[in-house]
């Protein structure tokens, strides 16, 4: 049977192992104890690890017997992490959203043979597959994508639950944001231009910068409109930056009368109070992206695609919905490789997946499959 080792237990990477242990061998690695034993509540099938993976041996012996590797651990283990996956010579599909450039590693990638499939979640992940499956048959002048996770009934004053770590979601806060204008990429503080969507189901929320093109930017230099923006209840943008002027999410150490501290990291635990989403707390995902531009073959004829995702939290699997649509993306990968349908080696986008023949069509059955749903207008 194939075996497959998973980089992280938590909310995502618990949806991911569970749906590949349906029809493979699963490992799963976390230093946790509790996220393991969770896990184990879940399917006693699935192998558990506990160790600390910051520690670049107990990667490598932890996939010695690995078929391939999915790494969900937090962004800023992530790149070491990856790096790590491929020196020991390991197809790995990644999801962790990392601040460095995952591209640098293509080298090491060929140098060692492997498959390295990076940003394979929603967004970025469905929205590069998206943006690629159409750039095969269009000449595109413009991408926007706004996507969100949400609690259905937000509590004050955050409005806000969050499925990943405090950490992950303050970096997101705090990254300058990449957007490409007129073909030109400019580098803009998160949270700024912000702007009030209507939704169906939902109703207003806000959208603003964050930088979540990461690779597209490279990979479709020809496009001269690109912006990815993040969506919260109104409201959201204007108390996190409150925050970031006073130096609440500041990186400097503050000497104090008690001690040392960061205010990144103290913010950080804080919020795990009030962002923690609780046992089957009914939460959604929303996307929308709109792709437009020219068809190609000399017709000049406009094309434009406009594609809405919402999902909710599955009573059924008690799966929220974040992590269903990170982790069945990720899981797509996964099979698209073990088909062989993906051999390339290197660092692989899913804007390259999204390119690939057939690929794309298989993505969106996977997503059939477990209900969730894709539209276009």
């Amino acid at each position: 049977m194939v075996n497959i080792t998973v980089f992280g237990a938590g909310l995502v990477g618990k949806a991911i192992a569970l749906d590949l242990a349906e029809r493979f061998q699963v490992t799963a690695v976390d230093n946790s104890k509790q996220a393991l034993e969770n896990l184990a509540s879940r399917n006693t099938s699935i192998r558990l690890v506990q160790a600390d993976l910051s520690n670049e041996s107990n990667i490598f012996n932890t996939i010695q017997s690995a078929d391939l590797v999915v790494s969900a651990v937090p962004g800023y283990m992530g790149y070491k992490t990856l790096e790590s996956v491929i020196r020991g010579g390991k197809n790995v599909v990644d999801i962790a959203f990392f601040p460095e450039d995952a591209l640098s590693l293509d080298p090491i990638a060929k140098q060692h043979d492997v498959t390295a499939v990076v940003d394979m979640g929603v967004a970025p992940g469905l929205s590069n597959l998206l943006l690629g499956y159409h750039s095969i048959e269009m000449d595109v002048k413009e991408f926007k994508c706004m996507v969100g996770g949400l609690p259905k009934y937000p509590k004050p004053p955050f409005n806000y639950k969050a499925p990943f770590s405090p950490i992950d979601v303050i970096e997101e806060y705090t990254r300058p944001a990449r957007i490409v204008r007129d073909g030109k990429v400019l580098t803009l503080p998160a949270l700024t231009e912000i702007e009030q969507v209507e939704f169906e189901m939902i109703g207003k929320l806000e959208a603003f910068n964050t930088d979540g093109l990461r690779t597209l930017i490279h990979s479709f230099p020809e496009i001269p409109n690109m912006v990815e923006k993040t969506l919260r209840y109104p409201g959201h943008a204007a108390l996190i930056q409150s925050l970031i002027n006073i130096g609440f999410l500041g990186t400097d150490i503050i000497e104090t009368p008690g001690g040392n501290i960061s205010p990144i990291h103290l913010s950080s635990e804080l919020f795990k109070k009030h962002w923690k989403l609780e046992e089957d707390e009914p939460e959604f995902t929303v996307m929308s992206i709109d792709i437009s531009g020219t068809r190609k073959q000399n017709t000049g004829d406009n094309d434009n695609y406009r594609y809405y995702l919402y999902d909710e939290y599955d009573t059924a699997t008690s799966i929220g919905s974040m992590a269903r649509t990170t982790g069945y993306t990720c899981t797509a990968a996964v099979a698209l490789i073990l088909e062989n349908i993906i051999t390339t080696r290197g660092i692989i986008t899913p804007e390259f997946i999204g390119q690939h023949p057939g690929a794309f069509e298989r993505i969106t059955k996977h997503y059939e499959k477990r209900n969730i749903k894709l539209r276009t207008h």
